[in-house]
């Protein structure tokens, strides 16, 4: 008695779900320089979040991995964070100034945007303004009058609600 043919199907099949399964289940035992080779990196790789990591390769692409069970804490011998040589620094009450200064600028630019978004409602009137003698005339004016509108209206609508967004991040 022969042995029952499995067909090739089936084989492709169960060699993609081993291939599926063997590159779901994570390499714990990897560790940063070889992920880091596996990845193509040609600089040292540096921490982005956590266990992911990121470095540039050959051309000139950013690759990103994760190390899992590598904590990307990187040992600093107890230092802060350095900046690089002859990065100007900038103390913390010449920051809070700057800072200051930012959000009275945004803080204006809303009230303008504010006052912009008034005039422009007012002049779209709720999307029957009033038509000119000439948009009586040419009715196809009066539609792109009405279209100018309204964009007007939706952009300082969202430069309203953009300007708002950046004022609640500020310190």
């Amino acid at each position: 008695m022969t042995p029952p043919r499995r067909s090739a199907l089936s084989l492709h099949t169960l060699l993609a779900f081993g291939c599926a399964t063997a590159l779901a289940i994570p390499s714990y035992a990897a560790t940063l320089a070889e992920k880091a080779k596996e990845s193509g990196c040609v600089n040292k790789p540096s921490v982005v979040e956590g266990e992911t990591y990121k470095c540039m390769t050959k051309s000139g692409a950013a690759a990103y991995f994760n190390v899992p069970g590598v904590r990307g804490v990187p040992d600093r011998g107890g230092q802060q964070s350095s900046s690089p040589a002859g990065f100007p620094k900038v103390d913390a009450g010449t920051q809070k100034g700057r800072d200051a200064v930012r959000r009275k600028v945004l803080s204006d630019e809303l009230t303008v945007e504010e006052k912009l978004l008034a005039e422009a409602k007012a002049a779209y009137g709720n999307g029957a303004p009033p038509p000119t003698q000439e948009e009586k005339e040419i009715p196809q004016k009066y539609s792109e009058r009405l279209a100018k509108l309204r964009q007007a209206v939706v952009l300082h609508e969202k430069n309203v609600e953009a300007l708002k967004k950046e004022l609640a991040t500020t310190r």
